[in-house]
């Protein structure tokens, strides 16, 4: 059984992973491309299951580069790749995210459940998304399946809505404020490990 503080760091790792992916979510491409889905396909369950087993193989990819990477680079220089990776990524968020419809639905031929994890797991391939979950792995790395089943629960908390409630999901909500939040919490949580080698 686990000690409390290797619940409490599991925990954390998965609760941290799904609350910055939601918030980075908001706005970005892959969202972008759900209310795309959803507005040309109308059939939700199969979108929302491509999504989620997109969002997974990518995710594991990701998070298997991130614990790759803890082993191959030291300690002392892992803080500092960790750290500015944060502030860079709380930057990133501030920029919008536009999408190229023509592009990302041309395996149309798929049929809506192919389409999907076709057209999401291309479109997650070096999103910001993507880069937090091996960002993420690599300070987390014995607790890496909980950080990629966190950023995987955090895609879903973001794209479920739009898939289902569409373009006026997203109207309705302050992206700006969204944005500016979760860009707050990836640069403090960079600065905490630059100067004190911890997270939280």
């Amino acid at each position: 059984w686990f000690k409390y503080a290797d619940w409490e760091r599991l925990m954390t790792a998965f609760l941290l992973a799904t609350a910055l992916v939601a918030l980075a979510e908001m706005g970005d491409k892959t969202q972008l491309l759900a209310f795309l889905l959803a507005a040309r396909f109308r059939q939700p369950v199969p979108i929302v299951l491509g999504i989620l087993v997109a969002t997974l193989v990518n995710h594991a990819f990701a998070g298997a580069i991130g614990v790759w990477i803890t082993q191959l680079i030291g300690q002392n220089i892992m803080q500092w790749v960790l750290g500015l990776s944060f502030i860079i990524m709380g930057a990133w968020i501030l920029i919008p995210d536009k999408i190229d419809e023509d592009e990302q639905l041309n395996n149309a031929r798929f049929g809506v459940f192919g389409t999907t994890v076709i057209a999401f797991f291309l479109a997650e391939m070096g999103d910001k998304t993507q880069i937090a979950t091996v960002a993420l792995s690599a300070k987390y790395a014995q607790e890496f399946i909980w950080v990629i089943l966190g950023t995987t629960c955090g895609m879903m908390l973001a794209n479920v809505p739009a898939v289902y409630l569409g373009n006026h999901f997203a109207k309705k909500l302050p992206i700006r404020l969204i944005h500016g939040v979760a860009a707050a919490i990836f640069i403090v949580i960079g600065v905490i490990i630059l100067t004190n080698n911890t997270l939280l």
